[in-house]
């Protein structure tokens, strides 16, 4: 089964996604963050300095990159995020600034370079929104449970969060895409998703989490571009 787990900022993909990938024996594949990306796409800029063409770039880079992955694993994969994450993030972006901050306001009545970038993201979000339909069985979304977290590297905002969230859904529900929203904590997510798959763990999930956990701390060790 091929299955993505959706969700926006800290809502606990990647956790859960390495979790899941112990839990289960199935792969997890995922695609580098922006920041990872950015050295080698625009080399000494800060990602707070990207303008819109050039996040886009980014994000066409992440959403080819996850492409690949995930279709080099015929068997099936658990998807930290989808395809359908950097459209979303995109579009909320154009109406609510490249780096939204807590004053940052929603604009409804965009003109000039920004309506026509809109117009630039939708058609980016047609081709993923195909992709989504016919490259995942199941999404797994994680409501938004916890609060963001202040590592300096999600330049967003609680309210970006949640119109992105929104947006997410929306998108899930008008696509027919089968979808289950999985909340609560770490260990009731993951009992949740073994139900809906209707399989037993191949570990413990007590060790399934210690193992995640290990993981996401090299994950967060690893060297990421600052501000240089």
């Amino acid at each position: 089964m091929r299955i993505a787990i959706s969700g926006t900022y800290s809502t606990g993909k990647t956790l859960t996604s390495l979790i899941l990938s112990h839990a289960t024996g199935i792969p997890r594949t995922h695609a580098k963050t922006m920041r990872q990306i950015l050295p080698t796409t625009f080399p000494g800029k800060r990602l707070e300095d990207c303008q819109g063409l050039e996040l886009l770039q980014l994000g066409i880079i992440r959403y080819t990159e996850r492409h690949t992955h995930e279709s080099r694993l015929t068997d099936g994969f658990i998807s930290d995020g989808s395809s359908l994450h950097e459209w979303v993030y995109g579009k909320i972006r154009v109406h609510m600034g490249i780096h939204p901050k807590a004053s940052s306001l929603f604009r409804d009545d965009l003109t000039g370079e920004d309506a026509y970038l809109e117009q630039v993201i939708d058609a980016l979000g047609a081709v993923v929104q195909r992709h989504a339909r016919s490259g995942y069985d199941l999404f797994l979304h994680l409501p938004i449970e916890f609060p963001l977290v202040a590592d300096g590297h999600r330049p967003v905002s609680e309210r970006f969060r949640e119109l992105s969230d929104q947006l997410l859904m929306r998108t899930l529900a008008d696509t027919n895409i089968p979808t289950q929203i999985v909340g609560g904590g770490v260990e009731e997510r993951v009992e949740k998703v073994l139900g809906i798959l209707g399989v037993a763990p191949v570990i413990s999930i007590d060790d399934a989490i210690r193992m995640a956990r290990t993981e996401l701390d090299l994950i967060n060790s690893e060297p990421s571009e600052t501000n240089q």
